[in-house]
């Protein structure tokens, strides 16, 4: 156990699953942790202290945030142990049952990590001897009582940053459980935003994507709108890029597509959430839209961004998805003019009310059904890929180093490889590819 009052010179390990703001959240909290004098760990190093920021998205992610705990405590023995995120709102119990966890700290604290790090320091140091050590202490609001935006912004070396505009999610969907782990939709002012956003720009950032629960929800707690801020942002000098990330296509306004088509800044890339592509499913889902207004969403982006990556999220197996109700996505899915899909199999959450709908599909029915879509999703992208042989692509590079190579992504966000180059990191470069490469999955020139 350190003593967490004294933060100079100790060393921090952070381990993060599930979504880009997640990552972004971890980011700020190191950034926090960094400015008390606490250190990332370097490869082989032991850590002081391990965050955990967590997912629960599906059972599968309980499980892997399980792993990765007792991971930490493995290869960390003697640090301490901090569970965050979305599972330890949800289930902070089973994580304290989990030897070795000393903090979980649900929603509403976790960008307050400092303070709740130097109170910790303070129980321990009151307690006689080892008293009460090796019991985890929750620190959790009810959800209905989540109201804090806390303000995040990935920091790391990638090229490309993640700005959280938004939390939390007014919307129930009966398969998910993510408003009981964020709590309401809220969201940080224009005003604010705009500030991050040149503060990347002064950091040498050349991308933005902007991230959240429901972004296309943002300006309930401030009464501004989606569209006034991506206005807002387009005119901060010195950003080139931004994407929108995963917004609801009954947020996704004709007047938000047509900006950023017109748009100094805003890239030809969206990911939008179909979940399916029947409307019984929807209707079974509660999702506020049917296939027609997906549809002209869709055709809306490519009348006006001919060229634009689209991609979609779909959900495979939910409870009431008989088999032709798949079919009928599976066709719909055919006749969009979609480049890429995300299939994710349907994992059944407690206090869901997708629980009351009496079909279930069994987990042989669920694979073939994600097999199916990821084939049609392969050949969609490939040729996406391939229309673009020869066309003349902005790319920004980014610093991983894949076997000698590195990698880019274009306005288009397709990806494009080239030998390394030290010298091109965060470079924006006009190529013209000449093949594709299919062991890559990228266009290379």
């Amino acid at each position: 156990m350190i003593d967490i009052n004294i933060f100079e010179n100790k060393k921090a390990a952070y381990f993060t699953l599930g979504c880009k703001l997640n990552f972004a959240e971890t980011s700020s909290i190191g950034k926090a942790l960094q400015e008390q004098g606490v250190r990332r760990v370097e490869p082989g190093e032991k850590a002081n202290v391990c965050i955990i920021n967590t997912c629960s998205v599906t059972e599968l992610a309980d499980k892997k945030c399980r792993n990765m705990i007792r991971r930490a405590r493995r290869e960390h023995p003697g640090a301490l142990i901090v569970v965050t995120g979305c599972y330890a709102q949800l289930s902070p119990e089973e994580i304290a049952a989990i030897e070795g966890v000393d903090l979980i700290i649900g929603t509403e604290q976790k960008l307050d990590l400092i303070n709740l790090l130097r109170q910790h320091a303070e129980r321990i140091s009151s307690q006689n001897n080892s008293q009460g050590l090796g019991i985890s202490h929750i620190i959790h609001t009810p959800t209905k009582d989540i109201r804090t935006f806390s303000p995040s912004v990935s920091a790391d070396d990638r090229t490309r940053h993640f700005l959280k505009v938004q939390d939390g999610c007014d919307y129930y969907c009966t398969y998910c459980t993510i408003p009981k782990a964020r709590g309401r939709s809220r969201n940080g002012s224009i005003a604010s935003l705009v500030q991050q956003a040149r503060s990347v720009a002064e950091n040498g950032g050349r991308e933005i994507v902007l991230t959240g629960v429901n972004i296309g929800d943002f300006g309930r707690t401030t009464g501004e709108t989606f569209l006034d801020l991506i206005k807002a942002l387009d005119r901060v000098e010195g950003i080139e890029r931004y994407r929108i990330s995963s917004i609801e296509p009954n947020l996704l306004s004709d007047e938000v597509i047509d900006f950023c088509a017109s748009s100094r800044h805003f890239m030809p890339h969206f990911h939008i959430p179909l979940q399916s592509g029947s409307d019984e499913v929807l209707k079974l889902m509660k999702r506020r839209y049917d296939t027609a207004l997906f549809r002209n969403r869709i055709e809306h982006i490519k009348q006006v961004m001919p060229d634009s990556f689209i991609g979609v999220d779909v959900i495979v197996g939910t409870r009431g998805e008989r088999p032709e109700y798949f079919e009928a996505c599976y066709r719909f899915l055919e006749s969009i003019p979609f480049t890429q899909l995300h299939v994710f199999s349907y994992s059944e959450r407690p206090g869901t009310k997708a629980l009351e709908i009496p079909y279930a599909v069994g987990s042989q029915d669920k694979h073939k059904r994600s097999q199916a879509l990821l084939k049609l999703s392969d050949k969609k992208l490939r040729a996406f890929y391939r229309e673009h042989i020869g066309q003349p692509l902005r790319v920004l590079w980014e610093q991983a180093e894949h076997d000698g190579m590195m990698l880019g992504f274009s306005d288009q966000y397709i990806r494009v490889a080239k030998p390394y180059s030290e010298e091109s990191v965060g470079q924006l470069e006009e190529v013209v590819p000449k093949r594709f490469d299919p062991a890559m999955l990228s266009l290379t020139f």
